[in-house]
């Protein structure tokens, strides 16, 4: 008899029957307001009519077409109604499956237009799982532990966590400069790095966001050496910050995007954005793949795009993050040591008395947050923060639903 593999840790006790919206409903009758959106994925919540009817009606008319064998539809459609959101200058894509995959063809293209070995990642990024995407991934070891040997060429530098350094995030931010200066004298000569890779709000590694000077001294490096800056999207692409790319909170110019997650409502896609000139720049041949660019795939990307913009998805992010990182601040006790986000990316950590991180107290929190209706997942490299994610539809009504939820669970534990 067949059986999933043990090494697939489920985070809830939950079988979905169906979904809707923000709640999912499981095979035991019970309601659950998920804070999850599926790590990130289902921006316009769960079977969203749009989406639906949309991939319904590609099902019928083209499952697949190998896009370096035929081109279809559903994708051109994408990429005319990605051009409008797309960061200026970035008008050539490039589609694949997951993260992984985006972040992979990312790191092929840098290194191929620069002829530079090296790429230069940032303490408690997660790129994926891939061999290259998890050698650059510094968000815990559990995605590279066992695995190596990784890939050469990555080289690591601070990220300006000031709460875990027990700073301020102006001595953060000079710390993380002034080290990745001294990375350059030390491990990789500016004329040997092709591109810093970096995500505006660390994801995997505990919901932290960046901030305007660090990414703006970023922008400014890269400037000086010919380096490539390149912005991980995965997860706070589509208006999950309350911009439709988290970098554009920093005002800084990337010259490379990945993207997937909340590209379509769930749909396996992913990809990448550049310049023409930049990706022509590549080898010939150096992108492609089996079932990138998918024809359901796009086809509900295309309905994604328009949710978020008829309904106005990225203006509601931005409020209802503001009430619900506001709300989980009022509400934290003694047990969560601090609360961060940038819109609808909100994480509570949990630590102990001396400020050690407390991974059993996040794990109890989580766990009975599920008992009581609210399902909500943690991150960190300790796993001690918990982390809210809901879709970009929920309303101020969830929300309230949920934090009300969340204080019950911190006043049990």
């Amino acid at each position: 008899m067949a059986r999933l593999s043990p090494l697939l840790l489920q985070a809830t006790p939950v079988t979905v029957d169906h979904a809707s919206g923000c709640y999912l409903y499981g095979s035991d009758g019970r309601r659950y307001l998920d804070f999850t959106a599926g790590i990130g994925v289902t921006g316009t919540g769960h079977c969203h009519p749009h989406v639906v009817e949309a991939a319904q009606r590609q099902v019928a008319t083209l499952i697949h077409g190998q896009y370096t064998t035929v081109m279809h539809r559903p994708l051109l459609e994408l990429v005319e109604a990605l051009g409008p959101v797309l960061p200026e200058g970035l008008d050539s894509l490039f589609f694949a499956n997951s993260g992984s995959e985006a972040v992979e063809a990312a790191l092929r293209l840098v290194r191929q237009a620069t002829g530079r070995p090296n790429v230069v990642v940032f303490h408690g990024g997660f790129h994926g799982r891939t061999v290259a995407a998890a050698s650059m991934t510094t968000s815990g070891t559990r995605f590279s532990a066992g695995f190596s040997p990784l890939m050469g060429g990555v080289h690591v530098a601070p990220f300006p966590t000031a709460y875990r350094y027990g700073w301020s995030v102006d001595e953060a931010t000079d710390f993380a400069l002034r080290e990745l200066d001294y990375l350059f004298a030390t491990v990789t000569a500016p004329d040997e790095t092709a591109a810093f890779v970096v995500e505006p709000v660390l994801g995997e590694g505990g919901y932290i966001p960046g901030n305007v000077r660090f990414f703006q001294g970023l922008r400014e490096r890269a400037d000086r050496y010919g380096i490539l800056l390149v912005f991980d999207e995965i997860q706070t692409g589509f208006g999950r910050t309350g911009k439709f790319f988290g970098h554009q909170h920093f005002d800084v110019r990337p010259d490379v995007i990945t993207m997937a997650k909340g590209l379509a409502s769930g749909f396996p896609l992913s990809g990448i954005a550049a310049s023409e000139e930049l990706m022509s720049r590549a080898r010939p041949g150096s992108q492609g793949g089996t079932y990138g660019a998918n024809a359901v795939s796009c086809a509900a990307a295309v309905a994604t795009l328009e949710v978020i913009r008829k309904e106005g998805l990225v203006t509601n992010a931005a409020l209802r993050g503001d009430e619900l990182l506001a709300g989980a601040q009022t509400r934290a006790t003694p047990a969560v040591g601090d609360v961060r986000g940038l819109g609808l990316m909100v994480g509570s950590e949990f630590t102990g008395a001396d400020g050690a991180p407390d991974r059993d107290g996040a794990t109890a929190a989580q766990h009975a947050a599920a008992r009581k209706g609210l399902l909500l997942l943690t991150c960190g490299a300790y796993m001690n923060v918990v982390r809210m994610i809901p879709p970009l539809i929920v309303t101020g009504e969830q929300i309230e639903e949920a934090l009300d939820i969340w204080s019950e669970v911190l006043a049990e534990i």
